[in-house]
C-alpha cells in the first residue's frame, strides 16, 4: 500500500541531514532557509521547504530543496517513458540537490530522489520513485571517482547486482551532452520510473530510494573533505568557470527536471538555484597538450567502469 506520509516524513528528514552534514564542513557560512506556499486554486499548488547556502568558504553555493506539489496537467517532460499520462493529475514530492564548492579541486555534485503519482481517467493510476546522484570533477581524480562509484554500487546490492550497472549505463547516457559530444562528468546513477510496470512492490522501491538517498553523504562528504583545502591559482579558477558552463547548458537543454518544473509552472527560484554563482564561457577553447586541464578530457570524460580501477 502506498504510504505518502512516510515518503514525506523520509524526504524532509533527508534534507535536514544534508543540510547539517555540508554545514559541519563550512566554516563560515550557513544555510538560509526559505519555505514557501503555492495557493489553493492554482494549476500547481503545494510548498517546499529551500535551503541555500551562498559565499561560504567551502562552498561557494549548495542548494538542498525539498517539493512537494499536485498538478492537474501534466507536462511531457515527466511521462517520457508514459506518455499516456500526459495531461493527467499527478502529485509530486521530492529533494533535489546541487553543490558548487569554491576549490576547484573539489567537484560539483548533484542528486535527487523523488516520488510520482498520476492520475488519467480511462488510464490506471501509477506511481514510481526515480533519482540518483553523480559528480562533476574539474580535476580529476581516480581515487574520488572509484570512492562515488563504490557508493554507488552499495546503495543498489541490497536490491539486485544488476542495478548498479544498468543505473550507471543510465547516467551515463542521460548526463550526455549531446552538442558537446561530452558527458557532464564521471556519473554515478540515474534511474527513473521505478515501479510504474507494476512488477516491483511500493515497500522495495521506497526502499531502492531511500538507500540512494542515504548514500550520497557518504559518497560526496570524504571527497570534499580531501580536497577543499587544496593551493589553487586563477588558472584552476578560470578553468573551474569555463567547466560549469557545461553544467549549465546541460540543465537548461536537457534535464527532465529543471523542463518538468518550468513546464509545470513550479517556482522559478527554486528550480534554477542548481546554476553556479559564477561562469565562463570562451570561443572554442582548447586546453593545452599533456596540461592537468587535458588529463580531465582525456581520462575522466569518458564512460568508464571505474570499479575496475581499484587497487
Amino acid at each position: 500500500m502506498i504510504d505518502i506520509t512516510r515518503v514525506r516524513d523520509y524526504l524532509t528528514d533527508l534534507q535536514d541531514r544534508i543540510v547539517a552534514s555540508l554545514e559541519a564542513l563550512e566554516p563560515t557560512a550557513r544555510f538560509e532557509h526559505d519555505d514557501w506556499q503555492r495557493p489553493a486554486g492554482e494549476t500547481l499548488n503545494g510548498m517546499g521547504r529551500g535551503r541555500i547556502l551562498e559565499g561560504g568558504d567551502v562552498f561557494e553555493r549548495a542548494g538542498i530543496n525539498f517539493s512537494h506539489v499536485t498538478g492537474q496537467k501534466l507536462p511531457p517532460s515527466a511521462t517520457a517513458h508514459r506518455p499516456d499520462l500526459a495531461g493527467g493529475r499527478f502529485e509530486a514530492m521530492g529533494v533535489s540537490l546541487v553543490i558548487h564548492p569554491r576549490n576547484p579541486y573539489a567537484p560539483t555534485s548533484h542528486a535527487n530522489v523523488r516520488f510520482f503519482e498520476a492520475h488519467k481517467e480511462g488510464v490506471p493510476s501509477v506511481w514510481w520513485f526515480g533519482g540518483g546522484f553523480d559528480l562533476t570533477p574539474y580535476y580529476g581524480f581516480t581515487e574520488d571517482a572509484v570512492h562515488w562509484h563504490e557508493q554507488a554500487r552499495a546503495a543498489c546490492q541490497p536490491f539486485g547486482a544488476d542495478l548498479y550497472p544498468r543505473f550507471k549505463q543510465w547516467c551515463d547516457e542521460y548526463f550526455w551532452l549531446k552538442h558537446r559530444q561530452e558527458p557532464r562528468g564521471v556519473g554515478g546513477l540515474f534511474f527513473d520510473d521505478f515501479g510504474a510496470d507494476g512488477s516491483i512492490d511500493f515497500e522495495t522501491a521506497f526502499g531502492l530510494m531511500r538507500s540512494v538517498g542515504d548514500h550520497y553523504l557518504p559518497a560526496y562528504t570524504p571527497i570534499v573533505a580531501r580536497r577543499k583545502d587544496t593551493p589553487y591559482g586563477e588558472r584552476e579558477r578560470d578553468f573551474q568557470l569555463y567547466r560549469r558552463g557545461r553544467y549549465v547548458e546541460f540543465n537548461l537543454v536537457y534535464d527532465r527536471g529543471t523542463l518538468f518544473g518550468l513546464q509545470s509552472g513550479g517556482r522559478t527560484e527554486s528550480i534554477l538555484m542548481s546554476m553556479p554563482p559564477e561562469v565562463r564561457w570562451r570561443y572554442d577553447w582548447r586546453p593545452a597538450p599533456d596540461s592537468p586541464e587535458a588529463e580531465l578530457y582525456r581520462e575522466f570524460l569518458r564512460p568508464r567502469d571505474w570499479l575496475d580501477e581499484r587497487t
